[in-house]
């Protein structure tokens, strides 16, 4: 009987300090009969991770993009290049648990559902300070609107829209079609997946939020952009 695989794509925009590591903790991470497949997408990084991505083991899937085009345009490429039964997004920080991927993956082997998605908020209280502290204020905030309006626009009872881990089986992932090529790429990929009836499960993800002098890139605009999108999809 072949062996199920989930394809990882790996968005890469200027992370070098960190895919190595990332990489080691996926390479770690034992998922029993399912095969990993890893695909790495360089958008044009300028940090020397295309030369960290370059040297790295045949094994990995390579794709460099031809200019900085946007992390749903390095998700488009992935995916198509993807050959697993299953796909999952995973950023190239250190701000999600490659652990988790087993919880995700079980709904779906259950066959429960075809989409399962992270959440970063469940049973989670904002904590902007110390060793176990949450995403900054304005994030946590950002978030919550967000989730707010796509509820209200889709009727949706979702805890988290933009959670990195977003975990399909591929065939359904590959007949959405989505326009957009930055980070509002997520926002149009839900939107179209509710309307067109899909069942999304969310369970509760392992998160670590770093700050912007450490990588953070997301800010207020995207946030603007993103309701937008719910706007423009739902109308």
């Amino acid at each position: 009987m072949k062996k199920q695989k989930l394809s990882i794509i790996i968005p890469v925009y200027n992370e070098a300090k960190t895919i190595e590591e990332l990489l080691r903790r996926i390479s770690n991470l034992n998922l029993g009969s399912i095969k990993k497949e890893i695909i790495l997408v360089d958008d044009f990084s300028t940090d020397g991770s295309r030369d960290v991505i370059e040297k790295l083991s045949k094994k990995y899937v390579k794709i460099f993009q031809p200019r900085n085009i946007g992390k749903g345009a390095a998700l488009k490429a992935g995916i198509k290049a993807s050959t697993g039964d299953f796909v999952i997004f995973q950023d190239a920080d250190l701000e999600y648990d490659p652990n988790d991927y087993k919880k995700l993956l079980k709904p779906i082997l259950d066959k429960k559902t075809n989409i399962s998605f992270g959440t970063r908020f469940v049973g989670q209280e904002f904590k902007p300070f110390g060793k176990h502290k949450t995403m900054h204020s304005t994030h946590w905030v950002g978030n919550k609107f967000l989730t707010f309006a796509f509820n209200s626009l889709y009727g949706t009872k979702l805890t988290d829209v933009e959670p990195c881990y977003k975990l399909f089986r591929s065939s359904i992932l590959k007949s959405i079609e989505v326009k957009t090529n930055r980070f509002e790429y997520d926002l149009e990929l839900m939107c179209k997946l509710v309307k067109k009836g899909h069942k999304i499960i969310q369970l509760p993800i392992n998160y670590s939020p770093r700050k912007f002098e450490e990588g953070k890139k997301i800010n207020w605009k995207d946030g603007v952009i993103a309701l937008w999108t719910m706007v423009w999809n739902r109308f």
